[in-house]
C-alpha cells in the first residue's frame, strides 16, 4: 500500500508542477487588440468546411458577413463535404459576390480516410487570399474576429496564429461540464505556445499564411488521418517555423460553438478528438496526456481500495483535494478571463466527471482505432 500511495503523491507533484507552468505561461502571455494605427491590407480566404450543417452553415456566414472588414479584401470558401442535406442549396440562397461554393462531388478525388483536410486543401488552392482563416459550419465568429486575427497577423507576421473556441448556451451538466473543460484547454493552449514547448489549437479558429502551408507541403505525411487538420498542421508549421507560431489572447476573439448535448455525441467527438494524439510529432503532449490520465485512474481505482486499507483515506485525501483545488484554480483563471463565471457553480460535478471521462476516453481510444462521423466510418 506504501508504494500506491508513493505512486499517487508522484503524479500529484508532476501534475501540480504542470499546471503550474501552464498558469505561469496564460499570465505571461501578452493581451492583445487591434492597434489604434491598424489598417487592414491583407486579402483573406475564409473556409469553411460542412458537411450536412444545414440547421447552422446559415448563421456562421451571416456572422463572418456582419465583419467590419473591406469587402475587396474578403472571400468565404465553403466546402461541401458530400452533404445529403439542403446544405448547398442554403449557401447559394446567400447572395454575396464574396461567397464561392465548392462540392467535393464536382472535383476529381479519390477515396481518402480524411475528407476535410482534402477539402480544405482545395479551397486554399483556389483562394485568392493570402491569409488563410478557418471555422467550422457550426460556429458562430463574433463580432470583431476578423479585425482581431488579422491586425495580429499584420503586426507580428506569424506564420501560424492559434486563438480561442468557446462553448456557449449551456444547459445541462454534459454541457456545463464540456464547456469548463474546453475553456481549461483553451488556457494550456495558448500556454504551450507562449512557452514554446507544446503547439495545440482548434481548427474551429485558426489563421496560416497561404504561402506558409505549402512551404510545409500542406497535409502530406498527415493525410492518412481522420482528424488533425488543425493540431497536425500546426505542429509542422512549429517544425519549420520555430518562433513563427502565435495565440492571439482574447476573449472577443472567440468562436462560438456549442457543447454536444447527449452523452453518446460528446463520446463520439472525443474519441475522434483522441484518435490522433499517437501520432503528434510532439511527444511532450502526449506525455502530458498520459501523467493526466494516469492520476484520473488513480483517483478511480484508488476509492474501492480504500476500503479494503481504510488507513490509507488521510494520504488519499490530500492527493485527492489537492488535484480538486489545483483544477479550481486554473479554472477559475479561465472562466473569469473569458467571463464565464457562473459555470464554477457546477466545477464539482464536473470534476468527477473529468476523472471518469478522461480514464474512459483514454482507455477507449487506444482500443477502438475508427469511428463514425457524420454518417461517415473512418479510422
Amino acid at each position: 500500500m506504501n508504494v500506491f500511495l508513493g505512486i499517487g503523491i508522484i503524479l500529484l507533484i508532476t501534475y501540480v508542477f504542470i499546471i503550474g507552468i501552464y498558469s505561469y505561461y496564460w499570465n505571461k502571455l501578452s493581451f492583445w487588440k487591434v492597434p489604434s494605427s491598424y489598417i487592414p491590407i491583407t486579402k483573406v480566404t475564409v473556409i469553411i468546411p460542412a458537411r450536412n450543417e444545414s440547421e447552422n452553415i446559415f448563421d456562421c456566414i451571416h456572422s463572418i458577413l456582419k465583419q467590419d472588414y473591406p469587402s475587396e479584401l474578403l472571400e468565404i470558401i465553403i466546402i461541401d463535404d458530400f452533404s445529403d442535406d439542403d446544405t448547398a442549396q442554403i449557401v447559394r440562397s446567400i447572395k454575396d459576390e464574396r461567397i464561392q461554393l465548392i462540392q467535393l462531388e464536382n472535383e476529381s478525388i479519390e477515396i481518402v480516410n480524411s475528407y476535410k483536410k482534402k477539402a480544405i486543401e482545395i479551397a486554399i488552392s483556389k483562394s485568392k487570399g493570402d491569409f488563410i482563416l478557418t471555422t467550422d459550419a457550426d460556429c458562430i465568429v463574433p463580432e470583431h474576429w476578423l479585425q482581431l486575427m488579422v491586425s495580429f497577423y499584420q503586426k507580428n507576421q506569424y506564420k501560424f496564429i492559434a486563438a480561442p473556441v468557446v462553448f456557449y448556451d449551456e444547459s445541462n451538466a454534459l454541457e456545463k461540464f464540456q464547456s469548463l473543460d474546453f475553456m481549461g484547454m483553451m488556457g494550456v493552449s495558448g500556454a504551450g505556445v507562449e512557452g514554446r514547448f507544446m503547439n495545440m489549437c482548434n481548427g474551429a479558429n485558426l489563421g496560416y499564411e497561404k504561402n506558409a502551408f505549402y512551404e510545409v507541403d500542406g497535409f502530406k505525411g498527415i493525410d492518412h488521418l481522420a482528424s488533425g487538420d488543425d493540431m497536425l498542421l500546426m505542429q509542422k508549421m512549429s517544425k519549420k517555423y520555430p518562433n513563427g507560431v502565435g495565440y492571439l489572447k482574447n476573449k472577443d476573439v472567440a468562436v462560438k460553438t456549442k457543447a454536444k448535448s447527449t452523452l453518446f455525441s460528446f463520446y463520439k467527438q472525443r474519441i475522434r478528438w483522441a484518435s490522433k494524439s499517437g501520432a503528434y510529432p510532439e511527444k511532450k503532449i502526449t506525455l502530458i496526456l498520459g501523467i493526466v490520465f494516469l492520476l484520473s485512474l488513480y483517483l478511480l481505482i484508488g476509492i474501492p481500495i480504500l476500503f479494503i486499507y481504510p488507513q490509507s483515506i488521510v494520504i488519499f485525501s490530500i492527493i485527492f483535494f489537492t488535484k480538486m483545488i489545483v483544477d479550481y484554480y486554473f479554472l477559475r483563471k479561465m472562466s473569469f478571463f473569458f467571463s464565464k463565471q457562473d459555470l464554477l457553480k457546477s466545477f464539482l460535478q464536473s470534476f468527477f466527471i473529468h476523472i471518469l471521462y478522461i480514464v474512459v476516453i483514454g482507455t477507449m481510444s487506444q482500443i477502438k482505432k475508427d469511428y463514425e462521423w457524420k454518417g461517415r466510418k473512418t479510422v
